[in-house]
């Protein structure tokens, strides 16, 4: 059973090109998952399903630019597995027309996992909440497919970003929301765009670039605290059109050495405005891409 959520589209969700920005969508998910346990609150038991879950995994395709408008944009919801500690949910934004036709935006999943903050650990799901959950899977849903094998890090310091965790950032149990996440990596990324191709002229590189998937683990929790995390990112692949880059968000401070608190692999088109068609990129904005490309492992 899928459960329905309309989602205002805001003026300040746009990006420079006027679409929806790829952080916001996550938004807009997150907002769709609540809705959809409080709506069921009664028999889930309480709060449980609806505060104490942590975001283990977010896969998000991004299929169409959403324009602002004063009409709500549809997102269904629903679970597509469960297993005995955590659970996949799935989500669709998209139209649905008159005449029957659907104009899909984005899809996406997010792996949960019950969590007891007050112990800072994972639990397994009891058999009433897996028995509810199983009531809300869609049984013609899609499984998610899992992204392409990640490349080995490669820490450049054209790709290092500090990520200062602000305290709007963080939820009440202290940890940073799971969207925030997608807001470093979009500042870790533009900061080594704007590394790579400072001496590029124009602005033709930068702004022709539209993020088509995302593929976040969260590992470990990013807590707020004074000191800045480490973001490393580097490009593992160019094609004709596409790039693909991934980073790792680190904590130098951690407990006996470095800890990884998170890693994405995020996959850019590149994209004319004037034509609404992925275009190659010109060559002195593609080159300092392979210079710094990871070798394949």
């Amino acid at each position: 059973m899928r459960h329905v959520y309309e989602c205002p589209v805001r003026w300040a969700d746009l990006d420079a090109l006027g679409h929806v920005n790829n952080v916001v969508y996550v938004d807009y998910l997150q907002e769709a998952r609540v809705d959809m346990f409080r709506s069921h609150r009664v028999e889930l038991m309480g709060q449980e399903l609806v505060e104490g879950l942590v975001v283990a995994r977010t896969q998000v395709r991004y299929v169409e630019p959403l324009m602002f408008r004063f009409e709500p944009v549809r997102i269904d919801c629903w679970v597509t597995e469960v297993r005995a500690a955590s659970f996949t949910l799935a989500y669709e934004v998209h139209d649905e027309h008159p005449d029957g036709s659907r104009t899909v935006y984005l899809t996406a999943t997010t792996e949960l996992t019950p969590y007891v903050f007050a112990e800072e650990r994972p639990r397994r799901l009891t058999a009433q909440e897996k028995a509810v959950l199983e009531g809300h899977r869609d049984p013609e849903g899609e499984a998610p497919q899992r992204a392409p094998r990640s490349t080995q890090p490669r820490r450049l310091e054209v790709g290092h970003y500090p990520v200062q965790v602000r305290f709007s950032d963080v939820d009440v149990y202290g940890h940073v929301n799971n969207v925030k996440y997608f807001e470093y990596l979009q500042e870790a990324r533009i900061a080594m765009m704007g590394r790579l191709w400072e001496e590029v002229p124009g602005e033709t590189g930068r702004s022709s670039l539209v993020v088509a998937q995302v593929d976040v683990d969260y590992k470990v929790p990013i807590l707020h605290r004074a000191a800045a995390y480490d973001a490393w990112t580097w490009v593992s692949h160019v094609g004709s059109t596409s790039l693909v880059m991934e980073t790792e968000i680190v904590d130098p401070q951690g407990p006996g050495g470095e800890v990884l608190m998170a890693r994405a692999r995020v996959v850019l088109v590149f994209f004319d405005p004037a034509t609404g068609r992925p275009r190659r990129p010109e060559d002195d904005v593609r080159a300092p891409l392979l210079e710094v490309m990871t070798p394949s492992c």
